[in-house]
């Protein structure tokens, strides 16, 4: 009767399914009261389809008053509403009623363990769902929420494990291949990452304008870090045409076409992320850094004074004007001046927040501290950029970021002698000009020395480090 009921309901008036539901519900109140409580389900799991959750709410709440059986049921629906709402309160205590009423409730088990594990409860929301893969051992929920568990738990391990059992009951279902490739990528298993994640590109079919970009670029990262750069070129590429507004692609093509010493292509990319992002000064820097390697010097010249004029208080910009304008010959002091006020000013706000962080905190300890922050802190800009960054959801806009950015470009003959020094250096960007005003003045031994300083105040660290912050 039940099944009967619920093919007959929704096809009784096409224009008004709410009629149909209701006159089947009139009809079985009189005799059936158990099947018309149950169609009362149904129709709330339609007004759920159609994504009318205030109207499902109000008839499930509507079983609060019924026998426990039927209220175990519908608190278990209201659970799940109230927990997709982002309402946990209210999610946590039907999820606790209804396991309170039916205690071998799979579904009911789940939805508890997911208000334990917003919580960060895990290892009780663990149990939970280990219950509930006992009551029902294919419980599909159940199981990708113990995988999920496992991963912010640490046991990389159990949750491949059991993704991997999902695998086999769901072969098809893209969310459980993102995870498993997920999975080896975080495990340092980069070629069956790779293999996932091409199984997990097959599954949007073999079309060429079908793809997800952000699994392309995942695939491209996974290529950087197993050393095989033409393919993370590839994929990087693939990504970039699919979608070419990502900038974490951009930046790392465009850093590859640098380290190729292909600086128009170069530029290309980087002038593009300058159009997405335009109050981003590190862009345009990119694009000079670019034609002075180019050796267009004076091309580079007029960007980076335009970029000057638009940014006064940026020291990396005033670091490079003053280091080009003594390449070319030209007067540089009113930069020099300039750069040296504003070291001082950030050199005075570095201090007046270390003297506020002493005298909040208090101690010895805390300055000993903040100096090895100080002291540290251009050695970590450099290794933050290259942090892994994993997501676990196959949402192809923002879980693809990680990147491992360095460069091996040239600038001028002059500077050839010199990569691999300044390719180790620490610094960012050109060292501060302060040691310019002793050079002026230090006679033959300065000028001795005049040709290394100024190679000192140029290499990849543009490159590099712009895309750090």
């Amino acid at each position: 009767i039940l099944t009967a009921a619920k093919l007959c309901a929704p096809a009784l008036d096409k224009k008004d399914w709410i009629s149909g539901y209701n006159w089947v519900i009139d009809a079985m109140k009189q005799d059936h009261e158990p099947i018309a409580s149950e169609m009362e389900i149904c129709k709330a799991l339609h007004f759920l389809k159609s994504k009318e959750f205030d109207k499902a709410i109000e008839v499930l709440k509507a079983f609060e008053k019924k026998d426990p059986a039927l209220k175990a049921m519908a608190a278990t629906n209201l659970s799940f509403l109230y927990f997709v709402e982002g309402d946990y309160a209210q999610a946590d205590k039907f999820a606790s009623l209804a396991v309170r009423h039916q205690r071998y409730n799979a579904k009911a088990l789940v939805n508890k363990g997911n208000c334990l594990y917003v919580k960060n409860e895990c290892e009780r929301a663990k149990e939970l769902y280990l219950e509930a893969i006992g009551v029902e051992a294919d419980c599909i929920e159940a199981i990708f929420n113990l995988g999920l568990v496992n991963i912010k738990i640490g046991v990389l391990n159990e949750a491949l494990q059991a993704f991997e059992k999902l695998h086999s009951i769901v072969p098809s279902n893209t969310e459980v291949i993102f995870q498993i490739a997920n999975l080896h990528d975080m495990m340092g298993n980069y070629r069956q990452a790779a293999k996932w994640f091409n199984i997990l590109l097959s599954c949007f079919g073999s079309s060429k304008n079908v793809a997800d970009p952000g699994v392309l670029a995942r695939l491209g990262q996974i290529f950087n870090k197993d050393d095989d750069e033409t393919q993370a070129f590839h994929y990087h590429l693939e990504s970039y045409r699919h979608f070419p507004v990502n900038l974490d692609v951009i930046s790392w093509l465009g850093v590859w076409y640098v380290k190729s010493e292909l600086y128009e292509k170069a530029i290309q990319f980087f002038e593009r992320a300058s159009q997405i992002q335009p109050q981003e000064v590190k862009w345009r820097l990119m694009v000079t850094s670019c034609h002075r390697r180019m050796g267009a010097y004076q091309k580079a010249l007029i960007l980076y004074e335009q970029i000057h004029h638009d940014y006064p208080e940026n020291l990396e910009c005033l670091r490079y004007l003053v280091a080009i304008c003594k390449d070319l010959g030209q007067k540089y002091e009113h930069h020099q001046q300039a750069l040296a006020k504003l070291e001082r000013e950030n050199a005075a706000k570095v201090n007046a927040q270390t003297n506020a962080t002493n005298s909040s905190g208090g101690g010895a300890m805390t300055r000993a501290s903040s100096d090895d922050q100080r002291g540290s802190s251009r050695g970590s800009a450099r290794s933050s950029s290259r942090l892994e960054a994993n997501n676990q959801q196959a949402d192809g806009g923002n879980m693809y970021s990680s990147h491992d950015y360095h460069s091996a470009g040239h600038d001028s003959p002059k500077e050839n002698n010199k990569l691999q020094v300044e390719a180790e250096s620490e610094y960012a960007v050109p060292r501060p000009m302060t040691t310019t005003l002793y050079r002026n003045a230090s006679g033959s031994t300065a000028r001795k020395n005049e040709k290394n300083d100024e190679s000192d105040e140029w290499g990849d660290a543009d490159v590099g480090n712009l895309l750090a912050d």
